[in-house]
């Protein structure tokens, strides 16, 4: 049985690889993607995973299992998306028109949303045949060291400083600061970290964890 279990685990992480592997994604050493991650770039677009970031597609494999796999998607000439490095994603899902950053040690819960676009223009009616591209976009920067919670979600136009928490299902429609707690619908601070828990730049300060 436990022969059984890690002979599947390494099938998946091969499986994983190969996705990466076909699909143009400029990978670093030692990323792991455990599972089928669904990745699409549109023509002249580019995806950049940074050294040691973890990609689980699969629900066995974390604690709050996923309902889809990680799905990493351009839509747009040009997009540019980037994950930094020891970042884990467990079956987010990140689409990107112009441009989303994601800085080291991002944890990302169960099934994370991030959208740099509204997909369909909101003012226009009939609005159901219009092009993606006439939908407003603007530009998503996730910082160092955030700590998105479970099925949140970022839209538009949104950066978040480092070392910020925001709250399992918040939406995230404004840019947060540096070193918060933050959560709700729509998401708004609440308050900040703990003094030890973090530096002046936001980030986690040595020997300390993040909310």
């Amino acid at each position: 049985m436990e022969w059984t279990r890690t002979a599947g685990t390494i099938a998946q992480r091969v499986a994983g690889w190969v996705t990466l592997a076909v699909s143009r994604v400029a990978v670093a050493p030692k990323v792991t993607a455990i599972g089928r991650p669904i990745v699409c770039l549109a023509e002249g677009s580019s995806i950049e995973i940074g050294s040691g970031t973890t990609l689980i597609s699969r629900a066995p494999n974390t604690p709050l299992g996923v309902a889809r796999p990680v799905i990493l998607r351009t839509l747009r000439p040009g997009a540019r998306m980037v994950i930094g490095e020891h970042t884990g994603l467990s079956g987010a899902t990140i689409c990107a028109s112009i441009s989303v950053t994601i800085g080291n040690r991002v944890l990302m819960g169960a099934d994370v949303l991030i959208a740099d676009t509204d997909f369909h223009p909101v003012d226009m009616v009939p609005r159901r045949f219009e092009p993606e591209s006439r939908a407003a976009a603007a530009p998503v920067v996730i910082g160092d060291d955030v700590f998105l919670g479970a099925r949140s979600i970022i839209l538009k136009g949104v950066e978040i400083g480092a070392g910020t928490v925001v709250g399992a299902g918040a939406v995230v429609t404004s840019s947060l600061p540096p070193g918060v707690v933050a959560g709700g619908v729509p998401c708004r601070v609440l308050r900040p970290l703990a003094p030890a828990s973090h530096d002046e730049s936001g980030r986690p300060a040595h020997g300390t964890r993040a909310l």
